[in-house]
């Protein structure tokens, strides 16, 4: 079954929301010295999507579900505290709600819809939250909100480390083309969370992606905003 192409546009890097500004935790994960090279680059990209790739895909199933209208008992103010709970970084917050608020300006300035329109309450909605609602007007499902959320989780990182690292953009993504079967697997898990109760949505935890969203912050020199 062919995808419709609004669906392939939101799994897009090159869409004008501000993914490219975001290195998912790469950038000062290699200013540590703890991804120096592909081996380390393939174990960072498995390890995120595992846990924040988790976490995210399932918010996105979830919103997707409340946006289609098969989750009447949420809400979006429900959905975006569940995403601050599960974001115990506050520059992890602050980089979700950017990268929210980026996507929601492009999913509205090409397909206005009053689902996107919900979200306006919220002066900078969560990235998870906004991408699944984003599918639900393309016509996608949870499921595939799921995917495209759990997709994003390891591409954008594994962009970053071409640029910071040097890396072979081949093995880069023949290091994806591996993982591809993970992120499947995780895409499926969460799609499972999208008609349940908001409080039993994944809560994957990732202390060492918290602490160096922080450290990022601080440094004095920073190609990507996260």
């Amino acid at each position: 079954m062919s995808l419709p192409a609004l669906l392939l546009l939101l799994a897009d890097s090159r869409l004008p929301a501000g993914g490219h500004a975001h290195s998912g935790g790469l950038e000062p994960a290699a200013a540590s010295g703890a991804v120096a090279d592909l081996s380390s680059l393939a174990a960072f990209l498995d390890g995120r999507l595992a846990t924040a790739g988790l976490v995210a895909a399932a918010l996105s199933a979830a919103a997707c579900a409340l946006a289609g209208g098969a989750a009447e008992h949420r809400d979006w103010t429900v959905l975006d505290a569940e995403a601050d709970a599960r974001m115990p970084s506050p520059a992890g917050r602050r980089a979700s709600r950017a990268q929210g608020r980026s996507l929601l300006r492009a999913v509205r300035g090409a397909s206005p819809h009053p689902v996107p329109d919900a979200l306006m309450a919220f002066p900078a909605p969560h990235h998870p939250l906004v991408l699944g609602a984003a599918v639900a007007v393309a016509g996608g499902s949870p499921a595939e909100a799921a995917s495209i959320c759990a997709y994003g989780a390891v591409t954008g990182p594994a962009a970053a480390a071409v640029r910071l690292l040097g890396l072979d953009p081949l093995a880069v993504h023949r290091a994806l083309a591996d993982l591809a079967p993970r992120v499947d697997a995780v895409a499926a898990e969460a799609a499972g969370f999208a008609d349940g109760d908001p409080a039993a949505l994944p809560a994957a935890s990732a202390p060492a992606l918290d602490v160096f969203a922080e450290l990022h912050l601080q440094a004095d020199l920073r190609l990507f905003e996260s």
